[in-house]
């Protein structure tokens, strides 16, 4: 199975934090998985650690960081589309965070399982995978 992660599980995967529960670890070390995170998570990353904000939804590492560390895990690095963008427009206003909008768009162009811990996120399809 293709798995996109969303930005907050891919983090979690990378600095083993306690956060990620069993199920996305599980799936994250399946061998028949194979796990992609977006450049749209590199951009989050690289907009919100820039900003340097504190606290439990802070980024932790630079998106430099986060782009050697994917690699190094093995993860592949997809890259955002126009046929993606356009979709985002068409998506229902179930979440406004055009982060999450344009992976929830990655993930229905690109017959990838996004995988989340958000709840809102995950009502877009029921192909989303939440952890």
């Amino acid at each position: 199975m293709k798995l996109l992660l969303d930005t907050h599980i891919a983090l979690w995967s990378l600095t083993d934090d306690p956060r990620l529960s069993s199920a996305a670890r599980d799936l994250i070390l399946d061998p028949e998985n194979e796990i992609c995170v977006s450049a749209v998570t590199l951009w989050e990353i690289a907009i919100k650690h820039g900003l340097g904000r504190s606290g439990p939804n802070a980024m932790p590492i630079g998106a430099a960081e986060a782009q050697f560390l994917f690699g190094a895990s093995g993860y592949h690095l997809i890259p955002i589309t126009p046929e993606q963008v356009i979709l985002v427009e068409r998506l229902p206003s179930v979440h406004a965070d055009p982060f999450d909008r344009l992976l929830v768009a990655q993930g229905l162009t690109d017959a990838l399982r996004l995988v989340t811990h958000d709840a809102v996120v995950a009502s877009y399809n029921t192909r989303i995978i939440r952890v």
